[in-house]
């Protein structure tokens, strides 16, 4: 991280930690991404998966299920949309890409019966971007969302929690997609897999997670292309 600040390196690829492992050694952060972002300087930064036909992000990441509708907030919401849209790689046919934004219940609370965070919530923040200019739809049900984005009918996805967006992304793109951190004033990314000890000392392992996250860093690296930051889109 120094020498990204430093200006001494341009990205950085992480392999997985053991999350359990490093909390019994001391270390408080959940996660790389909560620590990248601290030492950075960030005050957010969005985890999301790449894959070929897919990029979803996460409004929340490593927290217990029973506490995300308290993370949730409709001004994080709009920083997260903004940020990953800035994120879409342009494309000469789409002025603006196409954001599908999850809803947090099933059917997205099905107008209040399964919850009201999504009107409360999710609603006003996809109301504020599609303001500002976004081409931003939701809330939407999970089920029905990622399946369009794969089908090509949205360039990325806003999930709210981990295990909304993990399953989908790993059935689509079992071994080749990429966790990158939106946000960071340098490029970051990872593999999308754990530690896999079950595994360890079999010769088993299979490099193409970290391969393809090398590569994704490098393509994000490469000369010419600006970094991604906060705020960056339609004003």
């Amino acid at each position: 991280v120094a020498l990204a600040l430093a200006g001494d390196v341009e990205g950085l690829v992480t392999a997985p930690i053991h999350k359990g492992a490093w909390h019994a050694a001391g270390h408080t952060h959940p996660g790389h991404t909560e620590l990248l972002c601290e030492d950075a300087g960030c005050s957010r930064v969005l985890m999301c998966f790449v894959a070929d036909r897919l990029r979803v992000a996460l409004a929340t990441i490593h927290v217990p299920l029973r506490r995300v509708p308290d993370l949730l907030e409709s001004s994080a919401l709009v920083a997260d949309i903004r940020l990953l849209a800035a994120s879409v790689p342009p494309r000469a046919s789409r002025e603006a890409p196409r954001i599908a934004v999850c809803g947090l219940n099933p059917h997205a609370g099905e107008g209040g019966l399964f919850g009201t965070e999504d009107a409360e919530i999710i609603a006003p923040a996809v109301a504020a971007c599609r303001e500002a200019g976004f081409d931003v739809s939701g809330p939407l049900p999970a089920d029905a969302a990622i399946p369009a984005a794969v089908a090509g009918r949205y360039e990325a996805v806003l999930a709210m929690y981990h295990d909304q967006a993990l399953p989908a992304v790993k059935s689509v793109a079992p071994r080749s997609s990429v966790n990158v951190t939106l946000g960071l004033p340098f490029v970051r990314t990872s593999v999308d897999h754990g530690t896999a000890f079950d595994i360890a000392g079999h010769g088993s392992a299979d490099p193409e997670g970290l391969r393809v996250a090398i590569l994704e860093a490098r393509r994000m690296c490469r000369p010419g292309r600006s970094q991604i930051a906060p705020g960056a889109g339609p004003q």
